[in-house]
């Protein structure tokens, strides 16, 4: 087929829906063509037929907005792939994220055999895979509601405590139709591991124990402010408490919830593995709400924001690196280095013009709020005399 028949068609599969201005052929992406103009319905509505249309001619339409050269739908050659359910590694994966949760909760007693000491890891290990399952099926069963062709959950096993693993991801294998699907597949996710973490966290903390700090070194568990209001809704103050008693402003609970209280000096809570698996899950909610790059806080700054989002990534990996110079938590310039080696690409969807409905708009910004307020600025501490 010529060039020209091809462009013909294509404006044929778009009549009724989009008036064609012009046609321009795009040297830098041999087969791409443009098709300029302005939408007679909208897009939201438009994109299913044409790219019912457009896959008939062996061709995928890309909707996006040029501000003031107008719309325009590209026509790109090929098909979207689709996602083949492949359970083999993914149950290997979840399998080996088993054993090493296992590993990383569990009590190790010279005098019992391994298989009862990875057992009494079973509390720890159960309740983080169940938040963790929750968040990755909630992007997973979502992404399949909308046709987002999407991946099984992949866990990363990681045989070392504290947690005993990296997460878990999916991966999407086309972009999602338009801004409103990539901002529910982003929701997804932490809305559902919260609704595990939460109950879960309040389930360990009732059966956890407030203690006198020990004199020898120990490891303290971040504070998130979520993380905090949860310990006060349960114990009556925050803790830790340095100076149990006393009446302390906040700023004093700010510095305690960042630095501590020196070893031997206040009391603290001291989690169960049920109670440390819930906060795991804040943790690992509060991480992935990061608005930035391929994590799904990025993905909803980007469905909030389209591709202004960038300058919201830039931003965001300055302010990882301040964060691990202030608190010398170097584990932030891993985190700063990964989204600026993977995560300046945006996920654009196919139809990037069809903008948010307004209460769509309003529940984007109250998943900002969830990820200030689940945010550990320093996820471990280790206090020392």
């Amino acid at each position: 087929m010529f060039q020209t028949d091809i462009t013909y068609l294509l404006q044929e599969a778009v009549a009724g829906l989009f008036q064609v201005e012009s046609v321009e052929l795009d040297a830098r992406q041999p087969g791409a063509i443009h098709l300029r103009g302005r939408f007679l319905v909208e897009s939201d509505q438009a994109y299913p037929q044409v790219f019912r249309r457009f896959q008939e001619l062996g061709y995928t339409p890309f909707f996006r907005d040029d501000g003031a050269r107008g719309q325009r739908i590209t026509a790109m050659p090929g098909r979207l792939p689709t996602a083949r359910p492949n359970w083999r590694l993914p149950l290997a994966l979840f399998l080996a994220t088993v054993l090493s949760t296992l590993f990383a909760g569990m009590e190790w007693l010279p005098q019992r055999p391994l298989w009862q000491n990875l057992l009494s890891g079973v509390p720890f290990a159960a309740g983080l895979l169940t938040i963790l399952l929750a968040h990755e099926m909630g992007h997973y069963l979502v992404g399949r509601r909308l046709g987002v062709p999407v991946s099984l959950p992949h866990f990363i096993p990681f045989p070392l405590p504290p947690l005993g693993t990296m997460g878990a991801f999916i991966q999407m294998k086309a972009p999602p139709q338009n801004r409103r699907h990539l901002l529910a597949v982003g929701i997804a996710g932490p809305l559902s591991g919260l609704l595990f973490a939460i109950p879960l966290l309040l389930l360990g903390l009732s059966r956890s124990s407030v203690q006198p700090l020990p004199m020898e070194p120990s490891l303290m568990e971040g504070n998130s402010i979520l993380y905090g209001l949860l310990k006060i809704s349960l114990f009556g103050r925050f803790l830790p408490d340095c100076s149990p008693g006393s009446l302390r402003g906040a700023l004093e609970i700010v510095r305690t919830a960042l630095y501590g209280c020196l070893p031997g000096r206040g009391e603290d809570v001291f989690l169960g593995p049920l109670a440390f698996a819930g906060w795991a899950g804040l943790l690992v909610t509060g991480l992935n709400l990061i608005p930035a790059g391929q994590l799904d806080g990025g993905h909803i700054a980007y469905a909030l924001l389209g591709r202004y989002a960038r300058y919201l990534t830039q931003a965001i990996i300055v302010v990882l690196v301040l964060l691990a110079v202030v608190f010398r938590w170097w584990g932030w310039l891993l985190w700063a280095g990964l989204i600026f080696l993977f995560g300046r690409r945006q996920a654009l969807p196919l139809d990037d013009v069809t903008r948010l409905k307004p209460w769509q708009m309003l529940l984007a910004c109250l998943m900002m709020g969830i990820f200030v307020l689940t945010f550990v600025p320093v996820p471990f501490r280790v206090i020392a005399p």
